[in-house]
């Protein structure tokens, strides 16, 4: 072999071993966990998986551990229903998704956000949103901050998800919504639209009890 060929072999050799680690290094990988808090049975995830009763798991995470990447989690198999997308960080409980967990994909930046899921790019009020998917995100402090409530379709009383009168700040992707201060979209009620709202006004600071889509 001529060490034209040598050379040419080793450095396509050299580019796919480079190709390969980037790929590993860049893979995405969460845990989940049985309990609240980190606690009980837990199942590493590294790959896509459309059916958690594949590894024993459906309807049973209280608790996710995101190690890396940013994953979509759903309440039905083939990530259908509601779902919410988790950046890297530990999330202690799942208001409104505790126990109903049914599938869980990674999800790869540039790649369709699917029917209905708003882009990294669209505006908001006052600048970036956070990087979560989702009509609307329900935030206990100010600022957007705190773990907060992923919602696409009405709820009528918020104690379904822990969350009533816990509502400072509102992220709204798409769709104009109205947030009432009692449940069964009754008592004082705002209709609000697409942005960020730091701090919720018009007398609903932590009073939001339901919440739906405004007609």
């Amino acid at each position: 072999m001529s060490t034209s060929i040598k050379s040419k072999t080793i450095y396509a050799l050299l580019c796919a071993t480079t190709v390969f680690a980037h790929a590993a290094a860049s893979a995405g990988e969460l845990t989940l966990f049985q309990d609240d808090n980190f606690r009980g049975r837990s199942v590493n995830v590294r790959n896509d998986v459309s059916d958690l009763s594949r590894v024993d798991f459906n309807d049973k995470t209280s608790s996710i551990v995101v190690r890396s990447g940013s994953w979509e989690v759903c309440k039905d198999a083939n990530f259908r229903n509601s779902c919410r997308v988790l950046q890297p960080g530990r999330y202690a409980s799942m208001p409104g998704m505790n126990d109903a967990i049914s599938s869980v994909r990674e999800v790869r930046r540039g790649g369709d956000n699917g029917p209905g899921r708003p882009g990294p790019d669209r505006p908001g009020h006052g600048g970036g949103r956070p990087d979560n998917n989702g009509a609307v995100l329900l935030f206990p402090d100010a600022g957007m901050r705190g773990q907060p409530v992923r919602l696409d379709n009405e709820v009528n009383d918020l104690n379904r998800y822990r969350f009533n009168d816990r509502a400072q700040s509102i992220v709204i992707n798409y769709g104009r919504w109205e947030f009432c201060s009692d449940a069964n979209f009754r008592g004082r009620c705002v209709v609000m639209g697409p942005g960020q709202y730091a701090r919720i006004d018009g007398g609903l600071d932590r009073r939001v009890s339901s919440i739906r889509r405004a007609r």
